[in-house]
């Protein structure tokens, strides 16, 4: 298992550093991150040695990976704000122009947006609203989503 940097590696009654150790070496050489690689191997009646277990494990994980997608991690940020209808297009637009996903939007006596945007945008996004907002826009926590 590999995420955040933390990793570990299980050998689970085959010889010491034989399956464990080689399975995360592949998922370190892919820069892979927040993934798990679990092999379940039966004997067949035949003895690998340390070599042929070190071989297997490393092949049972390389070889479903070479045609694997791979999705680059973006990290999120969910935030809350309510806004005057007056501004509701404000919002909008910077919403789209930093790529953050609208998730919802309430009409009452405000519009209440929740939205999510990529780590390295909401600081700008809060900002901007901040500022071309002057003064109009409350943040709120937002609402806990997994």
């Amino acid at each position: 298992m590999l995420a955040g940097g933390d990793s570990a590696a299980n050998d689970d009654g085959e010889p010491s550093g034989t399956a464990g150790r080689p399975m995360l070496e592949v998922l370190r050489r892919q820069q892979l991150d927040g993934v798990l690689a679990t092999v379940v191997r039966y004997f067949g009646g035949v003895k690998l040695g340390a070599g042929g277990l070190v071989r297997a494990y490393t092949d049972a994980v390389a070889q479903p990976l070479l045609g694997a997608a791979k999705v680059p991690l973006r990290r999120e940020v969910v935030l809350a704000v309510e806004a005057p209808y007056a501004l509701e297009g404000l919002v909008r637009r910077e919403l789209a122009a930093h790529g953050a996903q609208l998730r919802q939007a309430t009409h009452g006596e405000r519009v209440a947006f929740v939205f999510s945007a990529p780590d390295e945008a909401a600081a700008l996004i809060r900002r901007n609203l901040d500022e071309s907002g002057q003064g109009q826009l409350r943040w709120r926590a937002a609402p806990f989503t997994p």
